[in-house]
């Protein structure tokens, strides 16, 4: 046993951390043979349906705020817990967008970006036993610093059954006693399900009652369409009370790479949040902050992603369709969510979409994302890399042939 084993957590493992066998997750396995497939069809080019962040470099406004905030010598220092033009412009965003005009900057904090305020908020609340109740599927951050710090996480599915709503009625008086954080996530990744003011009433309510605080990531919220407005939780009254709200600028205005976030919370939740945070963080650089700034008082940037990813889905829902699959345009988001066909005619059947993106990748150089966690589903993106209409034309037609040519059974 080396000097480091026996002084690993029992969170990880504790000295079975390097020897235990270590499970190939599917987005590794997917890796794996998408270069593999790559490598030995050189002369077909791969259609990626499965990347998750936009095709797109943020706007050159943007980039220009970056580009002089960085040269001034007054943006070199530590952003700790943000700066109060930030703030001030979350609030403004919040209002212009979202029809929240109730808030101050002492009810925003930035983050670097949306995953590390998830990973933050357990620490505020969860201790050893204490239960956090997720949708399945998930993006797991909240769950996963849950269970490193001894809390439990109970699932709820998002069946098609529910219209991918999570169902609230049935979660057993033992799990409600215990719970302390639930995690929503509507515009949803993977299902494009959205949220409607009643939904996040109802949430709001069951909260109050059972004295649990709710984690609504919004990710996706200003990426809507055919009539579908942004909507926040907190447009919900007394839901500030009970519930916090993450914003990042990362889906909206392609600045994934930028990391720049911010939640959205009560005072006093607030206040114990930058706890954890000052002690965790140095805050983003200034001149993130300030291009940040620039980008939510422009929040009509925003507006050419919508029409781009509209359409797209739009050309992607029809190709899907006269392929077989049961597919339907989202309302927001840049994902399509369709169940996994049978098998091959006359060949191979599929028992997981994990089988159906790896045949997928193998035999017509198409790449999803399998999500095998409530029925068997893939999961197809639109920020795929395409200049022109042409090119996006083009791709589609490209995509429906060579799964049409696969002869598919559903």
């Amino acid at each position: 046993m080396g000097f480091l084993d026996h002084l690993i957590a029992d969170s990880l493992g504790g000295s079975s951390f390097f020897n235990a066998p270590k499970k190939l997750y599917k987005f590794e396995k997917i890796k794996q043979l998408t270069h593999e497939t790559i490598k030995n069809n050189p002369d077909i080019k791969l259609i990626d349906m499965g990347v998750g962040e936009p095709d797109k470099m943020a706007d050159k406004l943007i980039c220009d705020v970056l580009n002089n905030e960085c040269r001034k010598p007054e943006n070199r220092y530590y952003a700790d817990n943000g700066i109060e033009e930030f703030q001030e412009a979350a609030c403004r965003y919040l209002n212009n967008v979202y029809g929240i005009d109730n808030l101050t900057t002492s009810n925003v904090m930035h983050g670097i970006g949306s995953k590390s305020i998830l990973a933050m908020i357990p620490i505020c609340f969860i201790n050893p036993g204490d239960v956090c109740i997720m949708p399945s599927p998930n993006y797991p951050t909240l769950a996963t610093y849950t269970k490193l710090l001894g809390g439990e996480i109970y699932n709820l599915e998002l069946s098609k059954e529910n219209n991918f709503y999570m169902d609230l009625k049935n979660i057993p008086n033992d799990i409600l006693k215990r719970a302390k954080m639930m995690y929503i996530n509507y515009p949803n990744n993977p299902t494009g399900q959205v949220a409607t003011y009643e939904f996040y009433k109802d949430i709001v309510d069951f909260a109050k009652e059972n004295n649990i605080l709710v984690v609504s990531d919004l990710a996706y919220g200003h990426l809507t369409y055919d009539g579908y407005k942004p909507l926040s939780i907190l447009s919900v009254d007394g839901a500030l009370d009970v519930c916090v709200e993450i914003h990042s600028l990362s889906k909206s205005f392609n600045m994934t790479g930028w990391r720049l976030a911010f939640i959205v919370g009560s005072d006093k939740f607030i206040k114990l949040f930058s706890v954890i945070k000052s002690n965790t963080d140095s805050g983003q650089f200034r001149a993130i902050q300030k291009a940040g700034v620039f980008a939510l008082d422009n929040y009509h940037l925003v507006d050419i992603n919508r029409e781009r990813y509209s359409r797209r889905l739009d050309l992607l829902t029809e190709a899907l369709k006269e392929v077989g699959f049961e597919a339907t345009k989202p309302k927001a988001g840049f994902y399509i969510y369709v169940p996994i066909p049978k098998g091959i005619k006359e060949g191979v059947k599929f028992t997981t979409a994990e089988d159906v993106t790896l045949y997928l990748l193998s035999n017509a150089l198409v790449s999803t994302v399998p999500w095998d966690d409530c029925g068997a589903f893939l999961r197809f993106s639109v920020t795929y890399d395409a200049d022109t209409l042409e090119d996006e034309i083009n791709i589609m037609n490209e995509l429906k042939n060579r799964l049409l040519s696969l002869n598919l059974e559903f």
